[in-house]
């Protein structure tokens, strides 16, 4: 790949528009490939036209039919403006997995470029940790080979767990499951439980993006057990308690809702026991956010998947409350399932406010986000009627009213 290119395929489609694009390219008409992915018709057409939004089960289910994951019925987010070159040096930085450097690199240097990328991170600057990120896994891969420590790989395995968490919200799979597999690799050089739990959540989630739900919550599931076997005391809870927040999206997502509702609380009640013993605020473990708060914005977001989205307002009673301290990687995606669950009751005027917040806490993030994208696209076409806040959003978004 060139400085110049971008992954194949990327959209700035909203999901809905991108579905009817690539099920033209197919010859399908909706017909068809509502019969063949098993849901209707008239939800299919008005999903395409923008009156529905395209929710991530619906996109698995059309997508298996036409041979496409999830992800790419989504749509792949293109490469932020002037970061081709970085996202190039990071794939290859990703195959240099076993080639390290040749001079070492400074603790305190990585330790500080590490704050800076997890700063970036929770912060939602995509484009700035995209900048930095190739260096960094450089950096990290040369001081794992030369000091071969616990600490130096599992920094490796969490460098790797950024690498796929960006290439995850941008659906470029093909790099999520590549980053996912080296932060095994690195795991496994010195492993400890915490390290592994994480990348066990990792792993899970890239089949959370193919849309194959099932064996992520198998994955999950025995993360879990190893996990309760391998620690004890707060360290388990905090492992347990991640990976029962990526096993109530999955959860969620399930195509019975019978058996979704009843595996999503099972995770629900598992993760809510495992975060009170972690007190009133949330904490950092390598990259990721665990604690009560997390675990409200993830039972929030199962409730919108599970078709249930007055429960998930039920939830909102006082919800700067329950965001206050959480960063905007949390408070966006939280406002967007907000919207959406607005949007599912009739409450256009409040789905459009909420996702007014999710753009202004964190618009690099709202752009890439196919919810946050569909959500608008929907609300715009049924306000029939432009207002400065929908052609704001319009304008930042790059969707057309």
């Amino acid at each position: 790949m060139s400085a110049t290119d971008e992954p194949e395929s990327t959209t700035e489609l909203a999901p809905g528009e991108n579905l009817a694009v690539l099920r033209k390219e197919r010859g399908l008409t909706q017909v068809q490939l509502a019969r063949r992915a098993n849901v209707s018709l008239s939800l299919l057409s008005k999903i395409e036209v923008g009156d529905r939004t395209l929710t991530p089960a619906v996109a698995a289910a059309v997508g298996k039919p036409m041979g496409l994951t999830m992800a790419e019925v989504l749509g792949k987010a293109a490469v932020a403006k002037g970061k081709k070159r970085s996202l190039t040096h990071l794939r290859a930085a990703l195959r240099d997995y076993d080639l390290p450097g040749l001079e070492s690199v400074p603790v305190g240097q990585l330790s500080t470029d590490m704050e800076q990328a997890h700063k970036h991170r929770k912060q939602m600057n995509v484009s700035q940790l995209l900048g930095v990120l190739p260096k960094l896994l450089r950096d990290a891969t040369t001081h794992a080979h030369t000091t071969n420590t616990a600490e130096a790989w599992t920094d490796l395995s969490e460098v790797y767990s950024t690498v796929y968490w960006v290439a995850a919200r941008h659906r470029w799979m093909d790099m999520a499951e590549l980053a996912v597999t080296r932060q095994r690799w690195a795991v496994e050089q010195h492993p400890t439980p915490i390290g592994v739990a994480v990348a066990a959540r990792d792993r899970a989630g890239t089949y959370l993006n193919f849309g194959d739900v099932e064996r992520g919550l198998t994955l999950i599931d025995r993360a879990i057990i190893d996990a309760q076997q391998a620690l004890s005391g707060t360290d388990r809870d905090i492992a347990v308690c991640i990976l029962n927040l990526r096993g109530m999206t999955l959860a969620g997502r399930l195509k019975d809702k019978r058996e979704a509702k009843r595996e999503a609380e099972r995770h629900i009640r598992s993760a809510v026991a495992t975060s009170d013993t972690m007190g009133n605020r949330d904490r950092d473990v390598l990259g990721l956010t665990v604690g009560p708060q997390n675990v409200f914005t993830h039972r929030l977001a199962t409730y919108v998947d599970l078709g249930k989205p007055r429960d998930a307002l039920s939830l909102t009673d006082d919800l700067s409350a329950a965001l206050d301290g959480l960063p905007p990687t949390r408070v966006a995606p939280t406002h967007i399932n907000v919207a959406r669950a607005q949007l599912d009751v009739g409450d256009r005027d409040g789905a459009l406010k909420s996702l007014s917040v999710a753009w202004d806490v964190a618009p690099q993030m709202a752009r890439i986000h196919p919810m946050g994208r569909e959500v608008f696209r929907v609300v715009s076409s049924l306000h029939r009627r432009s207002n400065p806040e929908l052609t704001r959003l319009s304008k930042l978004s790059g969707i057309g009213l």
